[in-house]
């Protein structure tokens, strides 16, 4: 099975990736932690990436594609991938779109994560990750059993530098602009799936269960 994760920053994505990553044994491709790996690598597309990410803006299409390229030939992706982060636009889905026909792969379900946006801003500024597993933890809604420290390895968990107040407010008028618009795209191929996500964690792991796992049965 083939998923797409959408939604803006601080919808839940990263909390929910994981479970659904081991559930159906995908291999995540997270565009974000992609960018943030070439950065702390200093690869090349890290570097161009570099100053981007610090300002809070989007990455340009031919970055992403480049390095979701490179993810995509791993041997645990032959069993499906998780997307999370791309496509962020109409550009990126025809180039997903691409990429899949070449491996003879189908997008089978894209959710999308819909959060009221007076609610982002407070759960980006409380979000803290394990940067080893990309386990994600937030100080107030789904704190960790020890404070500061991922409760599997007991290693530090960090805040990213772009999770703040401005560098949201930023991102959220880019992701307004572009990738709202290929929700339609999706939507007209009838695998989009819209979730409540600013309703708490299990309930919207259970609406991604009724996604799915029934479509499975």
């Amino acid at each position: 099975m083939n998923v797409i994760m959408i939604g803006p920053p601080g919808s839940g994505k990263g909390t929910q990736a994981p479970r659904i990553k081991d559930d159906l044994c995908l291999c995540h491709i997270a565009t974000g932690d992609l960018l943030r790996d070439a950065v702390s690598k200093g690869t090349e597309l890290g570097k161009k990436a570099g100053e981007i990410i610090n300002r809070g803006d989007l990455v340009p299409d031919e970055v992403v594609i480049g390095l979701i390229k490179d993810a995509m030939v791993e041997p645990e992706c032959e069993r499906g991938v998780l997307l999370d982060g791309f496509p962020r636009t109409a550009v990126q889905a025809a180039k997903l779109d691409e990429m899949f026909l070449s491996k003879k792969m189908n997008i089978d379900k894209v959710l999308e994560f819909k959060v009221d946006e007076e609610v982002l801003v407070e759960r980006i500024e409380g979000r803290r990750i394990h940067t080893g597993s990309g386990r994600s933890y937030h100080v107030k809604f789904n704190p960790p059993k020890v404070e500061g420290k991922d409760d599997v390895t007991g290693e530090d968990l960090i805040q990213r530098k772009d999770d703040t107040r401005e560098a949201l407010e930023r991102r959220m008028v880019s992701y307004h602009k572009s990738t709202s618009p290929i929700l339609d795209y999706y939507r007209a191929k009838n695998v989009l799936f819209t979730l409540n996500a600013t309703a708490p964690i299990k309930t919207v792991s259970d609406q991604i269960d009724n996604s799915l796992y029934n479509n499975m049965l």
